[in-house]
């Protein structure tokens, strides 16, 4: 062999064979991915995002198959404070640079898809995220340490293989669900069906499932079909009864109004696993089998008698885990939550510890609950997660601020206010108020894993004592499928029942010590935290402005009175003085400012008066 020739060939198998260290490996450059980047970057780690693509969002170069997102790009709030704004802007990811607002790249309400690919692609270039591209990731395995510490290793398809001491898979939710059934060979997949309607002229069409993307291959098809029909196991959930923004939204809806207004649509309920789809003739007959096992197709007015042209199975995604080495593969969730890795609050794997996940893939904790499937809402776990790590791997506290606690009706007014993490986490992420210096002073930690109070102390690093949550929830009976969400008594205005409230509306937890992880373990499960020692509703508001003073701050200062154990209220110097001669003890505000000023400023004029009264 020619030596030339072996040099190069041993070169290229060196190169192959190398091995790459980083502190942190993160799998995925769509919006978890890039998100999480972002925090890793500002804190100057040593980081590194795989890619299998050749740019960043990939999901969304396919999906949605009609190329509109169901996600609010909300542009005009009246206001121009950035943190308020974020509350209605579904699609931007968290970062410094102003330009990276998806208002500056697109005037749709729901944007196109194209559109959130060249946004997700000028986020990573504009903040210098360190995406490597075109690398397919495969065997990830856990190897124990002598310490009982963990390391992951990895190969990608050129055979380089990579270690780090902590990985975050944020892959989303991305493979097809494929369910196993008699004949599921004669449907097509949401993935790979046309997009065009006039491929479906004069057909009729079974859809298999009711989520958004059954709805929305519906919309898209039913005004060139003779008949759609949606054959799901449940009822139609829609999204503005269950305030569960997975559910099904008002823009895919149309074939709700063509089933009700008798115009051949239809939807109706059947387990998809009981379907059995039978090709006769160019045709597709769907049978279904009772429990009794009659089949049903042999009643003589069988709701889908008649064949179809098309079926098309729209049943969702799952999370892929054949990137995973058979000895490392992460536990999955139970039940309707078994399309995601099974994991504990702090969004680690509960078999494989430090393997963390972020993005949609960290729903399971608020599945049909909170926003965490969304993007919206998982750039604040992310956020959390990126915090979470800050401590666990450098030392690095919970951000927080300290203020004297005369400052704290003001501080919570303009957080309940503005903020957008509590405000779309709801229910999951919560503000955290530590009493510090004997009550004259408080720490203020904000977005914090709720369901994480019992380790309080181990994951920001800073000491607990007595602590106020302050959580934004929803009425405990208002949402669910079948609810009445219009009724005419939907709403209280009376500051007195504010616990009777049903929009969303924030909540105040007192507690003298931190919940136990046997307080959160016996908890109702429709109760959002253990029995604390006080609580607080502020009424809801129509327009989610709790700035009332009679109604909204009034009732919140009582409220913190009796937290703090003082006199919250305001005074003028005037006040101060008058109290000062006729009480014992002052309110805070005026032994803050006013007697640690001494009271009056000791003029010349005052100096001789005294004099003069030998005083």
């Amino acid at each position: 062999m020619d030596l030339s020739i072996f040099l190069a060939l041993l070169l290229c198998v060196k190169a192959s064979a190398q091995t790459i260290y980083k502190d942190y490996c993160v799998v995925g450059a769509g919006p978890g991915g890039l998100q999480l980047s972002y925090f890793l970057h500002r804190a100057n780690r040593d980081y590194i995002v795989f890619e299998r693509g050749n740019m960043s969002g990939t999901f969304f170069l396919t999906f949605p198959r009609h190329g509109k997102l169901i996600s609010i790009n909300k542009r005009h709030t009246g206001k121009t404070n950035k943190e308020f704004n974020f509350r209605h802007d579904w699609n931007s990811l968290i970062s410094d640079d102003e330009t990276l607002a998806m208002r500056h790249y697109s005037k749709d309400f729901f944007p196109q898809k194209s559109t959130y690919v060249r946004y997700l692609n000028d986020f990573q270039k504009k903040l210098g995220l360190n995406v490597q591209y075109n690398t397919d990731i495969r065997r990830i395995q856990s190897v124990e340490g002598e310490k009982g510490n963990y390391t992951f290793t990895m190969q990608d398809q050129r055979g380089t293989t990579y270690t780090c001491n902590t990985l975050i898979v944020a892959t989303g939710i991305s493979k097809p669900n494929i369910p196993v059934f008699e004949g599921v060979e004669h449907s097509v997949g949401y993935e790979d069906v046309s997009i065009n309607p006039d491929d479906f002229e004069g057909k009729t069409v079974l859809i298999l499932g009711r989520g958004n993307s059954a709805f929305e291959t519906a919309d898209a098809i039913y005004g060139a079909t003779s008949v759609v029909h949606m054959v799901a196991r449940s009822r139609v959930r829609l999204s503005w009864a269950t305030h569960y923004v997975g559910d099904l939204r008002a823009v895919n809806n149309g074939l709700l109004d063509t089933y009700q207004l008798k115009s051949l649509d239809g939807v109706l309920e059947a387990p998809v696993n009981e379907v059995r789809i039978v090709k006769q003739d160019g045709k597709y007959f769907v049978l279904l089998n009772s429990e009794d096992g009659i089949e049903e197709n042999e009643i003589d007015n069988f709701a889908v008698r008649e064949p179809y042209d098309v079926v098309i199975r729209c049943l969702g995604f799952i999370y892929d885990d054949s990137i995973f080495h058979n000895e490392s593969l992460p536990a999955k969730g139970y039940g309707r939550k078994g399309k995601y890795p099974f994991i504990t609050h702090d969004y680690q794997s509960k078999n494989i510890p430090g393997l963390y996940f972020a993005g949609t893939m960290t729903h399971s904790l608020d599945h049909r609950k909170s926003a965490g499937g969304f993007i919206h809402g998982f750039r604040y776990t992310a956020q959390a997660l990126h915090r979470i790590l800050e401590w666990k791997n450098h030392g690095i506290p919970w951000p927080a601020v300290t203020r004297p606690v005369t400052e704290m009706l003001n501080t919570i007014l303009k957080r309940i206010n503005e903020a957008s993490g509590t405000y779309q986490m709801f229910q999951m992420l919560g503000d955290v108020i530590l009493f510090k210096n004997d009550g004259l002073e408080f720490e203020y930690l904000e977005e914090y894993p709720i369901n994480l109070l019992p380790h309080f102390e181990n994951v920001t690093g800073r000491g607990v004592g007595r602590m106020i949550v302050i959580v934004l929830e929803y009425g405990a009976n208002f949402s669910g499928p079948g609810n009445d969400i219009f009724r005419l008594d939907r709403a209280t205005g009376e500051p007195a029942e504010g616990h009777k409230s049903n929009f969303l509306h924030p909540v105040f937890y007192y507690y003298e010590t931190v919940p136990t992880v046997e307080d959160m373990k016996r908890k109702p499960k429709w109760v959002t935290l253990p029995m604390p020692v006080r609580i607080h509703h502020i009424v809801e508001d129509f327009l989610t402005n709790w700035d009332a003073p009679f109604s909204h701050i009034l009732p919140l200062r009582r409220f913190l009175e009796y937290c703090v154990g003082g006199d919250l209220r305001n005074f003028f110097a005037e006040s101060c003085f008058k109290l000062a001669l006729t009480h014992q003890t002052l309110p805070l505000t005026c032994q803050e400012h006013y007697m640690k000023g001494h009271g009056l400023v000791g003029t010349e004029q005052i100096v001789d008066r005294l004099n003069v009264a030998n005083l």
